[in-house]
């Protein structure tokens, strides 16, 4: 569905006074300052995927998840590792694939307070970089389907624009498959 097909979203509040200070900081520090000027607000909340979707007034598949998991049994590691896995909206992890390839021995979801500690952000906020916690990411490939998709911009009324492929670039993703299969 395009754009102009989609009934009109709420008007979003102009960047950068919405964009949070951790949040430009991240930014600048990847190069992205201009990125400031197209972050958006949006009044109702855009905390999960179909209420983005919905504000943005784009497809769900064309905005972009921040999932935080524990990978337990890494290789040289002791305890849970948290790691980014990066998806189009409309897809789900599937677990068994990010424990495949990151390699490790089991992947569950990360708590509330561990994606938190690990991000900085709240659950519906996290955005794809800019993290607190250096951690691995794992990108799904089919992002890459997209000319721009929409991604948190640190907190649950705030989201951005960027090429799939700028996005996955500067998270530091790997691109894999990892979405479950719809058969």
């Amino acid at each position: 569905m395009s754009t102009s097909e989609t009934t009109a979203p709420t008007a979003p509040e102009a960047a950068p006074s919405v964009v949070l200070p951790r949040f430009a900081e991240a930014l600048q520090a990847l190069g992205l300052g201009e990125v400031t000027a197209r972050v958006r607000k949006f009044p109702e909340a855009t905390r999960t995927a179909e209420e983005a979707a919905a504000a943005v007034g784009c497809e769900l598949n064309a905005i972009v998840k921040s999932l935080i998991f524990a990978a337990h049994g890494l290789p040289g590691t002791e305890g849970p590792v948290p790691v980014l896995v990066l998806l189009d909206g409309a897809s789900r992890a599937d677990l068994d694939q990010v424990r495949d390839a990151l390699g490790a021995t089991k992947v569950t979801r990360a708590k509330a307070d561990l994606v938190r500690e690990t991000t900085g952000y709240a659950i519906g906020g996290v955005p794809p970089f800019g993290h607190r916690t250096r951690t691995p990411v794992l990108a799904d490939r089919r992002l890459l389907t997209h000319a721009e998709v929409w991604a948190a911009a640190g907190t649950p009324h705030t989201v951005f624009p960027m090429a799939p492929a700028d996005l996955v670039r500067h998270a530091g993703a790997t691109l894999v498959d990892v979405r479950e299969s719809s058969e």
